[in-house]
């Protein structure tokens, strides 16, 4: 959670690749320390003591000054962590500073791996009875390695069912907020994955609450899927992006035609409303004309019919 108390979900790094990780760093460490090694060796320096104190402070100089370098210049990368697509943050997400990389430096050089170069067996246990993977570092520190490539999702591609058409246009979408759409767009995303015990349930929620912000339930038979993606598709529709680019057009409201009565004549009263019967205003050529009410039946239920209908292709 941030500071202004905002949370943030992070691909958090699993033990594996974090020991990948490890283990190129802890290569590229080994080979820095045998180029050392080979260097005093081929050195005319015989002092024995000497040769061991430059030893010892090369080594820590590797073991700690490593990963502090890289971490701190790479904001949080070295190069085991690029290779493997991670990196170290804060637990707010935010990007480490020296003194966490310090701290991680040296808790993991003294506690976590031990003064090998080796993944210890406390980095391991504590890591994996972590919820995010954290080791003693990271609990000192207060940071925790993320994947930065993690797997991207691909977007649904929402289309209008081609029975809900008309019935989408005549919408009022300005209720419908798009935390809800988001909400809406990743079930259908989704929709092929969940099981059937988690995938109605949710499905006749999200129904619920689309319906309650635009005021208008699905019509007789259609399944949620399908009202959710006939709502999407128009809410798409509408936008048509963003003013100025490819294939942005305003879209204009429907116009309704008003029956303007003449004088003298008899007042034009409308046919009572059947039961199960929408009316539909008839485009008419001439302006003032009477406007005719076009009774449009919804479906009645057959004994057997599928569910879901005819002419709905659930997302896959």
């Amino acid at each position: 959670m941030t500071g202004e108390a905002v949370v943030l979900e992070l691909p958090i790094a699993q033990v594996a690749s974090r020991a990948a990780a490890f283990a190129i760093d802890v290569a590229v460490q080994a080979g820095a320390l045998l180029l050392f090694m080979l260097a005093l060796t081929v050195s005319r320096v015989t002092d024995e003591a000497l040769l061991a104190a430059l030893a010892l402070g090369f080594f820590v100089l590797v073991r700690v000054g490593y990963s502090v370098l890289f971490e701190t210049l790479g904001r949080g990368i070295t190069l085991g962590k690029m290779a493997m697509g991670l990196r170290v943050v804060r637990d707010d997400g935010g990007p480490v500073r020296f003194r966490q990389t310090l701290t991680r430096a040296l808790a993991g050089a003294i506690v976590d791996f031990g003064p090998v170069l080796a993944w210890s067996a406390v980095a391991l246990f504590v890591s994996l009875f972590s919820p995010r993977s954290k080791r003693v570092g990271d609990y000192l520190a207060g940071t925790v390695v993320i994947r930065e490539r993690a797997p991207r999702t691909v977007a649904p591609h929402i289309t209008m069912p081609p029975a809900l058409e008309g019935w989408a246009a005549q919408l009022d979408l300005t209720g419908l907020s798009d935390e809800l759409a988001l909400m809406a767009r990743q079930y259908l995303a989704r929709y092929a994955e969940l099981s059937d015990r988690a995938r109605e349930p949710l499905g006749h929620q999200l129904v619920q609450d689309v319906a309650a912000r635009i005021g208008a339930p699905p019509p007789w038979g259609v399944p949620p899927w399908a009202y959710l993606q006939a709502v999407l598709a128009e809410r798409r529709r509408r936008a048509g992006g963003y003013v100025g680019t490819p294939g942005w057009a305003p879209v204009a409201a429907p116009v309704v035609p008003v029956a303007v009565p003449q004088v003298g004549a008899s007042p034009v009263v409308p046919p009572p409303p059947q039961v199960g019967a929408q009316r539909v205003a008839a485009p008419s050529a001439e302006v003032g004309a009477p406007v005719a009410a076009v009774p449009v039946t919804s479906p009645t239920a057959e004994p057997g019919e599928p569910t879901p209908p005819r002419g709905f292709v659930p997302p896959s």
